[in-house]
């Protein structure tokens, strides 16, 4: 297993996150290059900054092609909050959202916010990906909906700070 955290001081959500990152390197054969952990970002709401955080980023071919929350529980209660960030991190929605405890994985599509996958094994693997990366289109959101997705994104980052934030 690759070690991204001190055993010392790693919370469960980074011992699901090494798990990830693991099975995306390992099994998946993703390179690290493909991968962004823990991307910082700023949302800016009512001309106020917030900060947030993505905890993985898979990209290819200069494309942002899916982020992944890890999250210890019931994966249904992350849904949301992921597909909103896939909707609001760049200047296109992020195709692919899935959200694991580790043991299990949910795989949405960004644009219609339909589960597409169940399960660690239905995280595609880099030569799916890539497969997938030439047929897919890129879609941005109305200014509008932007607006209501990171608000939306900003009520689970909120309620996540207090057991997650320090």
């Amino acid at each position: 297993m690759l070690d991204f955290c001190d055993k010392n001081d790693c919370s469960d959500e980074e011992r699901i996150k090494q798990k990830i990152l693991s099975l995306l390197i390992e099994q998946k054969r993703y390179s690290r290059d493909d991968i962004i952990v823990d991307k910082q970002f700023d949302i800016i709401v009512d001309n106020k900054v917030h900060k947030s955080s993505v905890d993985i980023l898979i990209k290819l071919q200069e494309v942002m092609l899916m982020i992944i929350r890890c999250a210890r529980g019931s994966l249904v209660t992350r849904e949301r909050e992921v597909l909103s960030c896939a909707r609001i991190h760049d200047s296109y929605l992020i195709p692919f959202s899935v959200v694991t405890n580790g043991e299990d994985a949910q795989i949405i599509d960004s644009v219609s916010g339909e589960i597409v996958g169940h399960g660690l094994d239905s995280i595609p693997a880099k030569p799916d990906a890539l497969e997938i990366l030439k047929k897919i289109k890129l879609y941005k959101l109305a200014h509008d909906r932007i607006e209501k997705e990171k608000r939306i994104f900003l009520a689970f980052d909120a309620l996540k700070c207090p057991t997650e934030c320090n």
